[in-house]
């Protein structure tokens, strides 16, 4: 499939896409905070670095552009330097900024975030959110009838800003609806009837939740939200993101699939919903079905949420991750790829066994504690941390073997079957991706205290405690090599 997909990617001409929506400038102070104001009991955010980047609908174009495909967006502006700015970025990205429209009761919609050590600390809106007036949509509305019939499909960018009064939005999927143009629509609020004559919607988790009602904790919950929001919005398709989890894809009440997160690690989540509904379309509106449009857009959200602040994902970088994937042979995978491991391994009836570590400087200890897991089912599958994850747990001085070192040797042992690298201090979401039938650790944990025993017990599954190597650990090992070392050099 992933091969499909990179050709796919690769050889397909992208058709123009009309963006239509609320235009965001996001402006990024990137700084420290290291003293406490004399003035008074707050903290001083010392300024290191200022930029400015397309938001909203503009970044939704940006990345159509970064896709391969040409874009025209329409959307309003005011009439202030922060349009200039707008119209300045738009032209750096060879994206035509006459289908902006000037509204002088309004400023041009600005997102100031303050950052320090890679975190948002806070978030400044400057804005007015007020529909515009019947002249200004009249405005929108025949730009968009001007340019839909040039275009391979239209995506409307919904931030709640004003810009899309639903008697707009009605007239929207009107003029795409005679030209036969399908409609994606990142939506906003709790009225998704107003939606009505969209292709489709993207909704993410807290969003359909809030249009629904439904209280979302697992598949189930998902399914139910589906269930109304197609009942509601009239829509034919539905993709609703679910962050760390990935996200439901349904092309009908009732038929659906999730698909697991790529993301290794995420740094931020801003813009990555715009990602989302630009790779949908771009690749939909060129002949991709609803469940390879939603793949390809998946890669792109994890190229997305692993960089700071909104930017534009290119068709190069899915291509390289589309690559990356396909060269993985063998045991090590990716998330994504050992849950549909281990699903494949339970549709053979075969038990799944999973257990998870640094695994840094290979010894007897661990290859006991991996062939004693393996014994207690028919395949299994290694949680990997990731160099950066065991700076955080163990300090700056480990691991003392990076993760490519670490992967090809535990991959080489016989006893495993798969071997995934994982970024957060605990597997727990890998636990849940995997659903494994047997969950193993060392006898120095208490079954309690185990992560992800919960989600195994609950599913069925067990949790087994090993008896350790006494007197074989890594640090033991380290300080032994240490301790060799300095009798070395006293000689």
């Amino acid at each position: 499939m992933t091969q499909r997909l990179l050709e796919f990617v690769k050889s397909t001409r992208q058709k123009p896409v009309l963006v239509i929506g609320d235009i965001i400038l996001d402006r990024y102070i990137t700084g420290s905070v290291e003293r406490i104001s004399p003035e008074a009991p707050v903290q001083v955010f010392e300024v290191a670095s200022e930029k400015v980047v397309l938001g909203g609908a503009a970044n939704v174009a940006a990345n159509v552009k970064g896709l391969g495909a040409d874009v025209i967006l329409v959307g309003v502006v005011g009439r202030d330097e922060d349009a200039k700015l707008v119209r300045s970025a738009l032209k750096k990205l060879k994206i035509k900024s006459d289908g902006l429209v000037t509204d002088r009761s309004r400023p041009t919609t600005r997102k100031t975030r303050l950052m320090a050590l890679r975190q948002q600390m806070l978030r400044v809106d400057r804005e007015k959110r007020h529909d515009v007036s019947k002249e200004i949509g009249e405005k929108i509305s025949g730009k968009i009838e001007k340019t839909v019939t040039r275009c391979g499909g239209v995506i409307v960018s919904d931030y709640g800003k004003g810009s899309l009064p639903p008697r707009l939005l009605k007239r929207i999927f009107a003029i795409c609806r005679k030209a036969g143009k399908q409609v994606i629509v990142d939506p906003k609020g709790r009225d998704y009837s107003r939606y009505k004559g969209a292709t489709m919607i993207t909704p993410n988790k807290m969003e359909a939740s809030l249009a629904t009602g439904v209280d979302i904790h697992d598949d189930k919950d998902y399914q139910e939200a589906a269930r109304r929001i197609f009942e509601i919005s009239k829509v034919k398709k539905l993709v609703i993101t679910r962050g760390a989890e990935g996200m439901s894809v349904f092309d009908a009440p009732g038929s659906g699939m999730r698909l697991e997160a790529e993301a290794l690690e995420v740094f931020d989540v801003t813009g990555a919903g715009d990602t989302v509904i630009a790779a949908l379309g771009t690749f939909m509106f060129c002949g991709a079905k609803l469940y390879d449009a939603a793949r390809l857009a998946n890669v792109a959200a994890a190229v997305e949420v692993g960089h700071i602040g909104a930017r534009a994902v290119t068709i190069e970088e899915i291509a390289s991750s589309l690559a990356r994937s396909e060269a993985v042979s063998g045991k090590i995978m990716s998330r994504a790829q050992a849950a549909y491991f281990s699903e494949r391994c339970h549709l053979q009836n075969k038990k799944v066994v999973f257990t998870n570590g640094c695994f840094d400087l290979l010894h007897p200890g661990h290859v006991k504690l991996l062939r004693q897991a393996s014994a207690f089912g028919d395949c299994l599958i290694v949680g990997l941390n990731t160099d950066r994850s065991i700076r955080r747990l163990k300090g700056k001085n480990r691991p003392v073997l990076g993760e490519v070192d670490r992967l090809e040797m535990l991959s080489a042992l016989d006893c495993v079957d798969a071997v995934v690298l994982f970024g957060e201090d605990t597997p727990l979401r890998l636990i849940k991706a995997i659903k494994p039938d047997v969950l193993v650790k060392g006898s120095e944990y208490k079954i309690n205290d185990i992560v992800g025993r919960e989600v195994v017990e609950n599913g069925g599954g067990r949790v087994k405690c090993v008896p350790l190597l006494r007197g074989k650990s890594t640090t033991d090992l380290i300080e032994k090599i240490r301790n060799s070392h300095g009798k070395g050099n006293k000689a």
